[in-house]
């Protein structure tokens, strides 16, 4: 298993409990979902945006949804897409589109869509496209407190 070194550490740190799901190797959330057999609306995914001037902001939406970029208002910003070399300097620790679901301990602001937030627990990226992070969802907001919850998706 390769979870990413800052994951393991916030998780350390916050003492939460949690299980780690092997799954076959795959390349998107959906497919992981998919393939490690849970429900795509408990899978976190990770989209990172940015608005061109140095700042970073971690989006995270259901698996099954799509993101809406219209709908960040984080900083009153214009968010769009992170080019993918940015995602590879700002997650050293992960594969490139296996981002855990925790943006503080990356020095990240986080929102998260509420359809994420209602579920009882939630599957993360552990950082390497084979292996999944299990907690309950009351867990999951301990590990990042200052999230803010607001509609993401379209």
């Amino acid at each position: 298993m390769r979870m990413a070194a800052t994951l393991q550490r916030s998780l350390a740190r916050s003492h939460t409990r949690f299980d780690v799901v092997p799954h076959p190797h795959s390349a998107t959330s959906l497919e992981s979902a998919r393939v490690a057999n849970i429900p795509a609306e408990r899978l976190a995914k990770t989209v990172i945006l940015d608005d061109r001037q140095g700042h970073f902001l971690m989006a995270v939406v259901p698996a099954s949804r799509h993101l809406d970029v219209g709908k960040v208002r984080k900083d009153a910003r214009l968010w769009q897409l992170t080019h993918e070399a940015d995602l590879a300097r700002l997650f050293k620790d992960c594969e490139l589109g296996a981002v855990p679901a925790v943006g503080e301990p990356y020095g990240m602001n986080m929102v998260v869509d509420p359809q994420l937030t209602r579920q009882k627990d939630i599957y993360l990226e552990a950082g390497d496209h084979e292996n999944l992070v299990h907690m309950r969802m009351d867990d999951y907001l301990k590990l990042v407190p200052d999230a803010e919850v607001c509609e993401l998706c379209h």
